[in-house]
């Protein structure tokens, strides 16, 4: 399987750390956060197409030290225009018919995503206390998604959206609108799996958004060995 990491992002709320270096290079604990992704997945996982825009040279220069997958692509996303614009720019580049794809920028718990990739098609998702920061999933009586809406105003707790999908190769066969904000979005393209077949909701154990600084400084306490085991190279 295939695992899409969207590592594209300009970072602009952890400036001005990411002014030199991409989000997903910021160190966690003396390891770069997509490293921590990378430990996190799952062993169906063998192959990484990473899609790329600012700094993508120290992103590439990453990969190529690394030691955790020997297969690996990288995807430019020049003139970036959203989330749903980045997935579609790796059609070309997967190779697996289902692939797992996840914000380049984000703790994930490995076991969870081992139940994501599990699934036939799913999201990830975790309890939050302020739905109005998050996209929020709702969710159909047998408990597969219904639609994912961005910063509800509902009462906590609420089920939010991580960024952790498993979507079948047949993605790439949708078309996706330009949303009010001018860009393609990935939920646009879960919202149309949804409506055609039960898409999952795998609710996590464990995950950290790295949104802000503070955040990032939190990230650094974290007990991450009981949720991120190192997995074996492939």
């Amino acid at each position: 399987m295939d695992a899409v990491l969207l590592a594209a992002g300009l970072g602009t709320r952890l400036r001005p750390h990411t002014l030199t270096t991409p989000k997903p290079l910021l160190l966690v604990q003396g390891r770069p956060i997509l490293d921590w992704i990378a430990a996190a997945l799952p062993p169906p996982v063998e192959r990484l197409v990473v899609v790329v825009h600012y700094r993508a040279e120290q992103v590439e220069d990453y990969l190529r030290r690394q030691k955790r997958f020997r297969d690996w692509v990288v995807v430019p996303q020049g003139n970036p225009r959203g989330t749903g614009d980045a997935l579609r720019r790796c059609r070309d580049h997967v190779r697996s018919d289902r692939l797992l794809v996840l914000n380049g920028d984000d703790l994930f718990g490995a076991a969870d995503l081992a139940q994501l990739a599990a699934t036939a098609a799913g999201v990830l998702v975790h309890s939050v206390e302020e739905p109005k920061r998050f996209g929020i999933a709702y969710l159909k009586p047998d408990g597969t998604l219904e639609k994912l809406v961005e910063k509800p105003d509902l009462p906590p707790p609420q089920l939010a959206n991580t960024g952790a999908y498993l979507f079948p190769r047949g993605v790439f066969d949708l078309e996706i609108p330009l949303s009010p904000r001018g860009e393609y979005e990935i939920t646009d393209y879960v919202s149309q799996l949804a409506s055609r077949a039960p898409f999952h909701v795998v609710r996590a154990s464990f995950w950290f958004p790295i949104g802000t600084e503070e955040a990032w400084n939190r990230a650094q306490e974290l007990d991450l060995s009981r949720v991120i085991p190192d997995r074996a190279a492939v």
